[in-house]
């Protein structure tokens, strides 16, 4: 494992960080025995960094568990958040900060943040509650090591946020598709002048992986077939590795987050940390990224990560199922797109319902990293995904199951 230097303590950072959001589940919640598997899968290949969040439902739980469990707290670095957007009081700084410790089965969390900032309004209304001596005084204790902030918003925001407070560490959305989307590549230069960075998304959850178009995943196969790149461990490239290095290549990025979902995910991606390092990307491997990136945007229309910040909703519409069938319609096909939906967005529970049921409150608009105008784009699934007689079947099929509410028409 490569390791690159915390400019801000002299810590020594994992180049590659699990991302404790997206493991594994079952009906139950996490499943602990896949989710321990990684966990320690990570920890015997040098992961040191490990980021989970009370937003993140059974995530703080089953890390803290694993670690305990296989007593080895004492080789990682935690990095956990406060949810901002719940926070009302100054009391519930404690409130939620000491349970995260219960959660997490430790008495101190290395590097904490402040989850979702979007703007520089939201940092002084946490001031206001009186923050910054919450912060010196968990600081002084030694309950915080390092604190920072994850970036959700507007890349001018992200810059008043830097000079607003003495932050140890920021964590950011980078990757290929868009290095100009939130605090962007000017960001990421910036702060790490005085700070390490932490990268979130660098798949983009996912999408560009699982949701790139055929077209996209060519480019990445002719280039990766004809010797123009490294092979790991004997085949070309997968578009999760080419993702990743790509971020790698920036001396600018500290950790890397992968929401790895089993530990031959945990192998490969720390294999591939072991061959990337800043300017490793020749030139011609930069114009095989421009490639993909122009197929990718061209047929990725709603820029949805799957986060499930927006949920859950009130009129129980399966916003990020929407979306995400949405992309495969365009990416893949609309049939797959189709098959996707009706699984994903129409019937995912006994009172789920698909964007026809969207009353555009405006609930989860203020709660999506990404700002995206989830009304709006509802409306835009409905009238590809749900054409007249597509419409007219589901409403025959949700009667037959007796639905006791029908979508807003």
């Amino acid at each position: 494992m490569q390791y690159r230097i915390d400019i801000k303590s002299g810590n020594k950072l994992s180049v590659l960080g699990l991302g404790c959001m997206r493991f594994p589940r079952t009906l139950a919640g996490i499943d602990m025995k896949k989710a321990e598997a990684i966990i320690m899968s990570a920890v015997d290949q040098g992961v040191n960094y490990f980021d989970t969040a009370w937003m993140y439902p059974g995530s703080e739980e089953a890390l803290g568990l694993a670690l305990e469990k296989n007593k080895v707290r004492d080789r990682v670095y935690i990095a956990s958040k406060l949810p901002i957007v719940l926070v009302k009081k100054a009391a519930d700084f404690d409130r939620f900060f000491d349970e995260e410790l219960k959660r997490l089965r430790t008495d101190h969390i290395d590097y904490y943040l402040a989850h979702m900032l979007t703007d520089l309004a939201s940092w002084e209304n946490l001031k206001a509650l009186g923050i910054d001596a919450w912060i010196a005084s968990k600081k002084k204790s030694g309950a915080i090591g390092r604190i920072g902030f994850s970036f959700h918003g507007m890349g001018g925001e992200f810059f008043k946020l830097l000079d607003a407070y003495p932050w140890e560490f920021c964590q950011i959305q980078y990757n290929y598709s868009d290095e100009n989307f939130q605090a962007g590549v000017k960001g990421l230069t910036r702060a790490a002048e005085t700070m390490p960075v932490i990268i979130m998304e660098p798949l983009l959850g996912g999408k560009l992986v699982s949701g790139l178009p055929r077209e996209a995943r060519e480019i990445f196969r002719r280039a990766g077939g004809e010797g123009k790149v490294p092979t790991l461990r004997g085949r070309p490239f997968s578009p999760a590795a080419w993702g990743l290095r790509w971020v790698w290549n920036q001396s600018q990025a500290a950790v890397v987050l992968s929401g790895m979902s089993d530990p031959a995910q945990v192998l490969e991606n720390a294999a591939l940390a072991d061959v990337s390092a800043p300017g490793c990307l020749s030139a011609g491997e930069l114009d095989v990224y421009r490639r993909v990136r122009e197929v990718f945007n061209a047929s990725y229309k709603v820029h949805c990560t799957g986060c499930g910040y927006c949920m859950p909703c009130p009129r129980e519409v399966n916003i990020p199922g929407c979306f995400a069938a949405y992309n495969t319609s365009y990416a893949i096909g609309w049939i797959t797109g189709m098959q996707q939906y009706m699984t994903s967005a129409a019937f995912t529970s006994a009172r789920s319902f698909g964007p026809g049921n969207c009353a555009a409150c405006g609930a989860c608009e203020g709660h999506c990293p990404q700002k995206i105008p989830i009304a709006a784009a509802l409306r835009a699934v409905r009238k590809r995904m749900e054409p007249p007689p597509v419409r007219l079947l589901l409403a025959a099929v949700r009667g037959f199951l007796g639905r006791t509410r029908a979508p807003r028409r």
